[in-house]
């Protein structure tokens, strides 16, 4: 039944992808008549681009999900005993309504974000808020709020430990951190796609390895069944958006993908092995934390600078007044010019600073 499942669900993605590569090139001339466009920075020829694609490989993720819900509670064992209600998985069935709901209802959000360009402060909220119909799912139906501890605390604290209402703020977290992480890390070629692909791939090994060990093989199935459609439309947006990119994919697909990742880490119930996914981008959040949050002067896109002689890339730089600097500002640059971190010119009266 599980191949079963599966075989379906590769062949719908296969589906998606194929859709997918033919609906981008359609689609572009549209988005370019409608003003969805932007210009690539880091090009000598700045030529007008259809932006905001992922919106069309969200949708076609959306149905290939529709059309595969009904597969694994047909082909389940739960319905081969008849049509008593009591043996249908109800709360099976609702975790991947809910999941769709806040991965289109996220999808929606980064659309309208790429065409009012909102606020850091709105981005921060509106996953939180995204998550709420999930969290309420994962209350209803399951409401373990009990953590595993790591061996060298269990000395103190126990095997495990019930954080209650902090576990559920923790996700909420977790879903802001995962659609902002893949947004932060942007702005060359190919580089929200191609991050997305290296994690969804990484997911998918991990549940396959803990699937053919029998670990929580219901939690596997189901962020699989969401993994290999994201990562067949995710391909095909890959195709157009690598060097040099033919269009640009939004913060609509920063947020879908970001819900994503959180929606399976969440109902998969491998919230935390979900973080390792992310070292690179929570490494890129903590080297950015003095821009982020304006202890150093940050420019609205921190894009590298383009080079139109030798048609090549190099490290961004923020020029600005250094009396600008408060005490805790100085001092973060202080320690990062001591690990080498940043390239540091200091003038007579400014200072250059490099990310």
């Amino acid at each position: 039944m599980i191949n079963n499942c599966l075989i379906i669900n590769a062949l719908l993605s296969t589906g998606g992808y194929v859709i997918a590569v033919r609906l981008i090139p359609g689609f572009r001339q549209k988005f370019i008549d409608k003003n969805r466009v932007g210009k690539d920075l880091c090009k000598k020829n700045k030529k007008e681009i259809p932006e905001s694609m992922g919106v069309l490989i969200g949708l076609v993720f959306l149905v290939v999900l529709f059309l595969f819900i009904p597969v694994p509670f047909t082909l389940g064992e739960a319905t081969k005993t008849g049509s008593k209600t009591a043996t249908f998985p109800h709360e099976k069935f609702v975790e991947l309504l809910v999941a769709l709901l806040s991965i289109a209802v996220m999808m929606l959000l980064g659309f309208i974000d790429d065409i009012f360009d909102l606020r850091w402060r709105y981005k921060l909220v509106l996953p939180s808020i995204a998550m709420i119909p999930l969290l309420m799912v994962y209350a209803v139906y399951y409401n373990l709020t009990t953590i595993i501890m790591p061996k060298f605390l269990r000395t103190f604290v126990g095997y495990s430990l019930d954080i209650g209402a902090l576990y559920y703020i923790y996700m909420g977290m977790l879903a802001v951190f995962c659609t902002n992480a893949i947004n932060i890390l942007a702005g060359i070629n190919g580089l929200e796609v191609g991050q997305s692909l290296i994690i969804s791939t990484s997911i998918l090994l991990f549940n396959f390895i803990e699937l053919s060990l029998g670990h929580q093989v219901d939690a596997h199935k189901f962020s699989i069944y969401l993994m290999l459609p994201f990562l067949a439309v995710s391909l095909a947006l890959w195709k157009f958006n690598k060097y040099p990119s033919q269009v640009f994919v939004g913060d609509t697909f920063c947020y879908f993908a970001g819900m994503t990742f959180a929606v399976v880490g969440i109902l998969g119930h491998f919230s935390k092995t979900l973080i390792l996914f992310f070292l690179p981008q929570i490494i890129n959040f903590l080297y950015s934390i003095p821009q982020l949050f304006k202890f150093i002067p940050c420019p609205r896109h921190r894009l590298p600078k383009y080079d139109s002689k030798s048609d090549l890339l190099h490290i961004s730089t923020t020029d600005f007044d250094k009396n600008e600097l408060n005490m805790l500002s100085r001092l973060m640059v202080t320690v990062l010019k001591s690990l080498k971190l940043i390239t540091w010119q200091e003038m007579p009266d400014e200072i250059k600073f490099a990310e």
